[in-house]
């Protein structure tokens, strides 16, 4: 039987992954490597301080002192009996939507699987939600990745409503602006300490995106593609080059490359 991997970024204790891992377990052979500890926003680190220690907690469970990418790393590259055929993170307790990707360690865990050439998701819940709920989305989400694939490069984030979904969106990903991400307090000693992520957030408009469909009460799939670079500014930053490389050899004493020869047409 195929091998699964289900990790998350709330812990090994988590309710969301227990819901995950049993809604898959009719798809394959289920494995949990996941934090020992709650590991929210530590987007894609990996540790390489210190030595990783997995601890045991039961048949095909276990708990890694390190963070979500960690236990993918470790998972993927040779710790469990086989390479997974898919990489499922979550159900992360809260919506991971628009610019959250970034801060996100549900996100990165199925980043780390992606560009460890393992199909991937990362599937979280708004909060007050019901993880048996998510539990079965994921399980659609992932069958049809083991049947269909996915593109190069690409994971899938999946976001489930609080309230029963009216039905499933495929979106993009939307911009999330917070006001107040800091708060400053004082401490019995008189001492400056802050607070981040302070203040409610803002969206951008809607229409097409992830938070746009849950706010609607859907389901927002959104494909998200590991290749960062903009396509659209590279093009128009190609008449850039030639000045800048200019200006670069003008100012560091280096001589101009030679011109191209252009071959001569056959005739």
């Amino acid at each position: 039987m195929a091998v699964i991997l289900v990790t998350n970024d709330d812990g090994v204790h988590a309710p969301g992954l227990a819901a995950l891992a049993g809604a898959l377990d009719s798809l394959g052979e289920v494995w949990v490597v996941a934090p020992e500890r709650e590991q929210s926003a530590c987007g894609h680190a990996l540790t390489l301080h210190r030595p990783l220690r997995p601890h045991q907690w039961g048949e095909r469970r276990f708990a890694v002192n390190g963070t979500p990418s960690d236990c993918v790393n470790l998972s993927v590259l040779g710790f469990l009996p086989e390479r997974p055929v898919l990489v499922a993170s979550g159900v992360n307790h809260g919506s991971n939507l628009g610019d959250d990707v970034t801060y996100s360690g549900t996100v990165s865990a199925a980043m780390e699987g992606t560009l460890l050439g393992v199909p991937s998701i990362a599937v979280s819940l708004v909060d007050g939600g019901d993880f048996a709920v998510a539990g079965r989305v994921a399980r659609l989400v992932a069958t049809r990745v083991l049947v269909e694939g996915l593109a190069p490069q690409t994971l899938l984030n999946v976001n489930v409503p609080g309230e029963a979904p009216r039905g499933i969106r495929f979106t993009r990903l939307g911009q999330r602006v917070y006001g107040g991400k800091v708060v400053e307090q004082s401490d019995p000693r008189g001492r400056a300490h802050y607070w981040l992520g302070g203040g409610p957030p803002q969206w951008e408009a809607l229409d097409g995106t992830d938070m746009g469909a849950v706010h609607e009460g859907f389901v927002a799939i959104t494909p998200l593609h590991m290749d960062l670079t903009n396509h659209r500014a590279l093009a128009v930053m190609a008449d850039w080059g030639g000045a800048l490389d200019g200006q670069f050899r003008r100012e560091s004493g280096r001589p101009a490359p030679p011109p191209v020869k252009k071959r001569a047409r056959r005739g």
